[in-house]
Formats: structure tokens, sequence, C-alpha cells
């Protein structure tokens, strides 16, 4: 089963890593059944990928990847994956329709772990032959991307749409994008290689990791890459909920995802890591449609529209008005 391209189907294409990513966050060790009951949610929030595990870490990841596919049988199911033979073969041992090849493009990364350009080009080619022979379909990472010389990310980017992966993943690895320079990434990649469907992996260490993925759609990404909540390494990633709504009230985009399901898509999130979200959650939080300033109060009173950006109804919620009392 081949993933439908986003660009004809003319909607966000969401890749959801919670089960991956968003586990690799510090403490974060999600039950069996929290594991199936988030991946419910997200299929009945409009998610159609799911990132759910790295087989090649052990038989316990292989059994949990295993639940995954019994829960949600009629999605996609990507591991994800080293650039090395024994982890497809890991892989293989799993329910997975398809496989994500991740290789080191930056100077550090290659130095870090002890592989050239060369090796990066040639083991491109071998794998992705290999993964098109085994899985329905695979997709290939870029890893440190942002951090890439970029001359070698358009070569890179070059070689992939040279072979039969779906899409080419840039991963803002250590969150260091911005809006402005994450629209420039892309707009490069798509130059060298405008074939190639293009996926954006965002970390949020300096905050922007939903900004940059809006902005990586805007420049021509069409697959995005989140987790719920944004959970995830470190200071997280680009929350599915925010980029949902972004896309939807700011960009006028239809996503499908079905808005009304994020609220407790979150709660959900909540009891399988037992950390409570602030109240003031863009979204989803429980106190955001509060409102007490009397100006506001009563602009909302006259149309909603005032001093609100959606409906509350969309995400689930009512509006509560309750005026301050002056102050003499």
């Amino acid at each position: 089963m081949t993933p439908r391209p986003a660009q004809e189907s003319g909607a966000v294409w969401f890749v959801d890593t919670t089960l991956r990513d968003g586990e690799q966050a510090a403490g974060v060790d999600f039950s069996d059944a929290h594991r199936q009951a988030i991946a419910c949610g997200l299929v009945e929030a409009g998610v159609r990928e799911l990132e759910v595990g790295i087989p090649a870490s052990g038989m316990e990841a292989q059994r949990r990847i295993a639940l995954v596919a019994q829960a949600v049988p009629d999605v996609w199911l990507l591991a994800w994956c080293r650039a090395r033979r024994d982890d497809l073969d890991a892989a293989a041992l799993t329910p997975v329709q398809g496989v994500h090849l991740s290789f080191p493009v930056s100077e550090l990364h290659l130095r870090i772990w002890g592989k050239t350009r060369a090796w990066v080009l040639q083991t491109l080619r071998e794998l992705a032959a290999e993964a098109a022979e085994r899985f329905g379909y695979f997709t290939i990472g870029a890893q440190d991307a942002s951090r890439a010389d970029a001359a070698f990310l358009a070569d890179f980017a070059a070689a992939v749409s040279q072979t039969p992966a779906v899409r080419l993943r840039l991963a803002d690895t250590v969150g260091i994008l911005t809006p402005h320079s994450t629209a420039e990434m892309i707009a490069n990649v798509r130059s060298t290689a405008p074939n190639l469907e293009l996926e954006f992996h965002g970390h949020n260490d300096l905050g922007m990791a939903t900004a940059n993925t809006v902005s990586a759609w805007q420049a021509g990404a069409r697959c995005l890459s989140t987790t719920v909540l944004g959970i995830g390494e470190r200071a997280g990633n680009a929350a599915f909920e925010q980029v949902a709504m972004a896309l939807q009230i700011a960009c006028k985009v239809q996503t499908g995802v079905a808005s009304r399901n994020l609220p407790g898509l979150a709660h959900l999130i909540e009891k399988a890591t037992g950390r409570l979200h602030d109240p003031r959650r863009p979204v989803i939080g429980t106190g955001i449609h509060r409102h007490e300033s009397g100006i506001h109060v009563t602009g909302l009173e006259r149309d909603r529209r005032a001093y609100q950006p959606y409906a509350a109804e969309l995400v689930g919620f009512r509006p509560v008005l309750k005026r301050k009392p002056l102050t003499p």
C-alpha cells in the first residue's frame, strides 16, 4: 500500500511521530493501552500515517509496533531506521508498510558518526534499492538538514529524487531555524529537486517549531511531521494541534483534521505521560476561551469575532464571558 501523494489530495499530509519521537521525551514510556488509544485517537482526528517506533531497538519495540498495527489496521505505519541494512531487517519483522531511512547530512553529524559525503550518497543508492524491494514504500531523512552545507543538501536531495522514495524529510534536528530560514531551505531543495515530495520535521528548542512547520508548508513542503502537544526530545516537536489550527485559521487550508477531537486527544496524552498542560496553551487550553475584561466582554457580546480568532466551538469548547468588577 503506497501513501496517497499529498499534492493530489489537496490536503495537508500529517506524519504523526508521537509514538516514536514523542516517546523519546525523557521520562515518557507509553503503556500498551495508551499506545493503542493514542493511535486510534490520531486516526479519528484525521491523521493517515503514523511513525510508530524504532524496530532496531529490540523485540519489545517490535511487539509494541505490532500492537499499534492491531489497533489501526487501515492507516500507513512507518518505522524509523538508521541507514543500516540490519535496521531494515528489524523493520521487516514488524507489520509496518513503510520505513524511514535517516542519513546524517551536516558536517557535524558526519564527523560524529564517522561518515563521509561519499558514504551517504553510496549508501543511499544501495539501501533505497533494498527498501523498495522489501517494503510497500520508504522515505528518506536528512538528519540535521538545518545545519548542512546547502550545496551538499542539494546534492543529497537530487540523489533522493533518483530513487523510488516517496518523499524526503528535512529535519531541523536541534530547532535552530526561523520561519524565514525554513522557507529558504525548502525553496533551495525544491529548486534542485522540483518533483520530490518534501516533509518538514521541526524541533522546538527555540520555541519556533510550530511557526517553522507552517512556514515549511507555505514554502511547498506538503508533508508535516508533528506530535500531539509537541512532546518529544528536549523542548519537543511541532505540536500537531497548533499546526493544524494555524493552517486552518491563518492560512485558510483544508487540513482534513477533525478539530473538535483535538482537546480530547491532548487529554489522552496528558494521561499517558502524567504531565498536565498549561490551561492557557494555544488551541487546547481550558482557559483560553474565558474572558473577563470589560471591553472584551462587551465586544464579544456584540460579535464573537471581536476578540476570538475562531469560534470556541470549533475545538469543542464554549466561551465563558464574565465581567471583572471595576475597582473604585
